[in-house]
């Protein structure tokens, strides 16, 4: 979805010669999952960072384009809200304390777009939602200026054809009709990247929806949405709804959202989840490629796979399987649904958790998952999304034999075991392991997250002053205790 897209207006021929070329494209990558060696190589993680920028007063500051133009970094790319940019990191490729360079590859950038954001009045801000954020804000006028973003803005809502509606329920309730995507661009996120090999990747697939509620429920930091407190990672939500073209009184109510947290199990190889978004989704933005992708095998070149790989970006699962031609081809998971923030260190944990996970549980993957049907960890996905850390969630008692109820915190200090195994699989330094692992542990027994600070702290905060000025001195608390890149539950709770 970052390529550059000059069509605006689309036929009917478009949208069915793309369709071709995406059945073309999948019969291409089936003979592709055949050839031996295939998908081979180092052991690498990459990331992107969802950013906001903000003003003095701590809303939100639509100048992106001004910044990216001053930046003159090519790793800085525009995000669908002008109040948003995103840092895409250069990927790690067998170090042996990969978390630790990732944390210093995020706070080199951040520092970077510090000083190029002062020049300009505002600031750089990794945090979830802002909470300041209003409605103001957002709407039509407020995406950025990129054919690609009003292409997407308008295909999706041509699709409704009415109003977006938004339904929120958590401490307060947000409902709410809006005429285009915009809040969609109010979710800012921590993209992490695992590549994988298609051995393994069904298994580490499986292993990342299973425990992607454990890791979402210890990092989420999305609080508020226009004020108002709704989940503990709002963003879930927020996402889904906001995008979500499907009608009540329509056969597409049936149909899976185009955000989704996946349709069950996957039982062999990466190709059914590609074949199954090309099934089920119809094409957005039917851009074809002059690349012949069967011709590119058989001249032994890694397909470039354009149209595939185009429309699985508009295919928002929130562990994205991806086929990437580049070093030879290769498939990654990139994980999508942990927020941006609070810090470098939290992030760079975080990544290093489900990387434990998805090397970690390989060899009782199927057991567990034989124990949990998909839907009950869909379930547990929205539960963590909602409660954070106070969620209870379905595991499977291999012992007993009986899908249990936990809380998420003791499911987590039952894993770490099975992540620190994982890692040290992985090849990853020993110091490593504890620096990272050790942190996930101390954040356990403080029982603190980004969400629950947040909440907290206003708390503490809403008893002095007004919902508007409380919020404001939030977000300025938040960007002082996160310019010292300490753990969240290191940051003060005094006033």
């Amino acid at each position: 979805m970052g390529q550059n897209i000059d069509k605006t207006q689309f036929s009917d021929q478009d949208y069915a010669d793309f369709r071709d070329a995406l059945n073309y494209n999948l019969r291409t990558f089936r003979a592709l999952l055949a050839e031996p060696g295939f998908g081979e190589g180092p052991q690498s993680y990459g990331s992107e960072l969802e950013l906001y920028l903000v003003d003095k007063n701590a809303h939100p500051k639509p100048i992106n384009e001004i910044i990216l133009n001053d930046a003159k970094d090519t790793q800085l790319t525009l995000e669908l809200n002008q109040f948003n940019l995103e840092y895409n990191f250069l990927p790690l490729v067998n170090e042996a304390a990969p978390f630790s360079k990732m944390e210093q590859q995020m706070r080199s950038a951040l520092g970077f777009l510090d000083e190029v954001t002062a020049r300009h009045d505002s600031r750089i801000l990794p945090i979830g939602i802002l909470p300041t954020l209003r409605a103001q804000d957002m709407g039509r006028d407020a995406i950025t200026d990129l054919t690609r973003y009003h292409v997407l803005a308008d295909a999706l809502r041509a699709k409704r054809g009415e109003d977006f509606q938004i339904h929120i329920e958590g401490q307060d309730q947000l409902e709410m009709s809006w005429s285009d995507v915009s809040p969609e661009g109010a979710n800012t996120s921590f993209q992490f990247h695992y590549r994988v090999s298609p051995s393994e990747f069904a298994g580490s697939y499986n292993a990342a929806q299973l425990t992607t509620p454990l890791v979402l429920a210890l990092a989420a930091n999305s609080p508020f949405f226009l004020g108002q407190r709704l989940w503990q990672e709002t963003r879930i939500a927020l996402f889904k709804q906001s995008i979500d073209y499907r009608l009540e009184d329509t056969l597409e109510k049936h149909l899976p959202a185009r955000v989704l947290y996946g349709l069950g199990w996957v039982r062999k190889s990466i190709y059914e989840l590609l074949a199954e978004s090309v099934y089920l989704f119809e094409p957005i933005l039917p851009i074809l490629s002059d690349r012949d992708s069967q011709a590119e095998l058989k001249a032994g070149m890694a397909p470039s796979l354009d149209e595939l790989r185009l429309h699985q970006g508009s295919v928002w699962s929130w562990n994205r399987p991806i086929y990437d031609p580049n070093d030879g081809g290769h498939l990654r998971i990139e994980t999508r649904a942990f927020p941006a923030g609070p810090t470098p260190a939290n992030m760079a944990a975080t990544a290093a958790l489900i990387s434990g996970f998805m090397k970690g549980l390989l060899p009782i993957i199927d057991e567990l998952i034989s124990g949990l049907p998909f839907r009950y960890t869909e379930q547990n996905f929205y539960r963590a999304a909602k409660y954070g850390l106070n969620a209870k969630l379905f595991w499977p008692n291999l012992k007993s034999g009986i899908l249990e109820e936990r809380p998420v915190i003791d499911l987590l200090r039952q894993l770490l075991p099975t992540a620190k195994r994982g890692l040290e699989e992985l090849g990853v330094d020993a110091s490593e392991i504890h620096k990272q692992l050790s942190l996930i542990n101390d954040s356990l027994n403080a029982e603190m997250n980004g969400a629950r600070w947040q909440r907290m702290m206003f708390a503490l905060l809403i008893n002095q002053t007004d919902e508007l000025s409380a919020l404001n001195e939030l977000v300025e608390r938040y960007y002082q205790q996160y310019q010292s890149n300490k753990p969240i539950h290191e940051w003060s709770l005094k006033l």
